[in-house]
């Protein structure tokens, strides 16, 4: 008679159920990093100029090659850094707030964090005339204030997800009115530099700009890994995860000073590419299903800024910013977003 230990693994449907949920993670994430791969190599060849990949490898491998090297090595390379980094920063900045709120309107871009990066730059350029780092650094300084303003405004024996969103999504408002004085007053030649602070663009990216988001996401980018447990389990309700053995607000303070770390050096860098803090959850929870969201979410991040990228520079007449192309993807799908939670008050 065959007892329950010597059962085989496979017999076991509860094994046989999270080996294929593992499987199905592994399959999607590989398919996520290919597709990141394959953005990367179609936005190094393609442009004004065709090359092709023998010259792009030969470019990459430090080989000079007449025309390739500076249009590759110096032009495109920095901006597909940038946009595979960027959308890594949004993707982890998004989804966090998303999961430990319980909400997918919870995002950045949404409740205000990215305006104040925004009017801050607006600002500085328009009035004190900041440019180059003093201009990021004022606004990194600026979005980490918004944020901790808003988390001590949303703060009444805890942190109720609702509050903050609301309390958020106003201060945003007030947000995108100082920078629309901000505009109003700017001589013309500085509106082109303001405006990339509002749709966000990665054009004439250089290596100087991605570097600090580089290290931005190698100190921030751990923390949030490291917390991933605690992070689902506080989706699960405070209560439920200060029984589980989570320190509830040491957790949430150090998860929100993280993502909005990330948030802050990426808009600082390419501004706030819109939507795709708040579209990268809600899409990489559709196709993982199970398991933490945090890399899925930063692999689509990077797949929605390569390709909106792509398709601003070579899917119209005109080129048109990388923010340009996602807020038009991502505004219908908010209102889709709000009309289904309003519905069934589910999350992510």
């Amino acid at each position: 008679m065959r007892t329950l230990s010597s059962t085989p693994h496979s017999a076991n449907p509860v094994a046989r159920e999270r080996d294929g949920r593992r499987r199905r993670r592994t399959i999607t994430l590989t398919v996520l990093s290919m597709l990141v791969i394959l953005l990367v190599a179609a936005s190094l060849m393609l442009g004004n100029t065709f090359y092709p990949p023998g010259d792009v490898t030969r470019v990459l491998l430090g080989q000079d090659v007449p025309g390739a090297s500076f249009t590759v090595g110096r032009l495109r390379l920095p901006r597909v850094a940038l946009a595979v980094i960027a959308g890594v920063c949004f993707g982890l900045g998004g989804v966090t707030f998303q999961t430990m709120l319980r909400n997918p309107l919870a995002s950045p871009d949404i409740i205000g964090i990215s305006s104040g990066a925004s009017a801050a730059a607006v600002v500085g350029i328009v009035f004190w005339g900041l440019s180059g780092t003093l201009l990021s650094v004022f606004a990194i300084v600026v979005a980490l204030g918004v944020a901790l303003t808003i988390y001590l405004l949303s703060f009444r024996r805890g942190v109720h997800g609702t509050r903050l969103i609301l309390i958020g999504i106003g201060i945003a408002a007030m947000l995108e009115s100082v920078t629309s004085y901000a505009l109003s007053k700017a001589p013309q030649w500085e509106l082109q530099e303001a405006m990339r602070w509002i749709t966000g663009s990665i054009n004439g990216t250089r290596w100087s700009g991605v570097v600090p988001v580089a290290v931005a996401l190698a100190v921030f980018g751990p923390i949030l890994l490291a917390q991933a447990r605690n992070l689902s389990q506080l989706q699960l309700g405070e209560e439920t995860a200060a029984a589980l053995g989570v320190r509830v607000e040491r957790t949430r303070l150090l998860l929100v000073t993280a993502a909005v770390g990330l948030i802050a050096f990426a808009t600082s860098a390419a501004g706030p590419v819109a939507f795709v803090a708040f579209l990268s959850g809600p899409i990489a929870a559709r196709i993982v299903r199970h398991g933490s969201l945090l890399i899925p979410a930063a692999l689509v991040g990077s797949v929605l800024v390569l390709a909106g990228d792509l398709i601003g520079q070579l899917a119209f007449d005109t080129r048109y910013p990388v923010g340009v192309v996602t807020g038009a993807l991502g505004a219908p799908y908010l209102l889709y977003l709000i009309i289904r939670t309003n519905r069934t008050g589910r999350s992510l």
